[in-house]
């Protein structure tokens, strides 16, 4: 059994075409600069190492907004059973390329059509602050849905109260809004979802991004 579709994001194209325009640039500045790498960035790698503990051995892991695949990848040479998802063509084109041994796809947040109980695990691993804001709940309450009893969420995100309308990134014009959300409602979100939020991980800005939040949560 399926539930009902989340809403189409009115700019869901527009954000498409703005992450394919920019997908060559962003995976030089993470081969650079190793930005998207949790392996250095040591409390993003216990968040991640604790999520593989505790999902090991629930059932397959789902990485949506994957990017050019360098967690997917990560959570894979951890022992699990993973697909990355992208909204982008070209970001899994690139994480096809750079992690031929991984399972990849193309598919929105929004379009998923996960079934019931599938899944041991969900990562939204900076991935889903380009939802509207009227739309994350109901990605997060489909998340919750495709979660086997026991299974985890993993999210993080960029902590703030403001939409910030973004027309330049990554060395490239793009069209998009990212949708901060302070820590206290970030985590709200995800109970409304049904989930229990077990961990929560606050970020200072640094050198290359603002503020961040790191929320892992359980289906009981």
């Amino acid at each position: 059994m399926r539930a009902d579709p989340v809403d189409r994001p009115a700019d869901l194209d527009a954000v498409r075409e703005s992450y394919d325009r920019v997908a060559d640039d962003y995976v030089r500045l993470v081969v650079d600069t190793a930005i998207g790498d949790p392996r250095c960035r040591p409390w993003l790698k216990a968040a991640l190492d604790a999520f593989i503990d505790s999902v090991a051995g629930i059932g397959p892991v789902l990485d949506v907004g994957c990017g050019p695949g360098t967690v997917t990848a990560y959570l894979a040479d951890r022992g699990l059973d993973v697909t990355g998802v992208d909204l982008s063509p070209r970001m899994i084109e690139n994480a096809r390329r750079l992690h031929p041994s991984c399972r990849f796809e193309v598919g929105s947040a929004t379009q998923l059509d996960l079934a019931d109980s599938s899944l041991g695990g969900v990562l939204g691993w900076w991935s889903l602050f380009n939802l509207p804001r009227d739309v994350l709940p109901q990605v997060l309450a489909s998340f919750a849905r495709a979660l086997m009893p026991g299974g985890c969420f993993i999210s993080g995100t960029h902590s703030g109260d403001e939409d910030v309308r973004r027309t330049e990134a990554y060395g490239g014009p793009v069209e998009w809004t990212t949708h901060q959300w302070s820590p206290e409602k970030y985590v709200g979100l995800i109970e409304q979802a049904g989930l229990r939020p077990v961990a929560e991980l606050r970020l200072p800005a640094d050198e290359h991004v603002g503020p961040g939040l790191v929320v892992m949560a359980v289906r009981d």
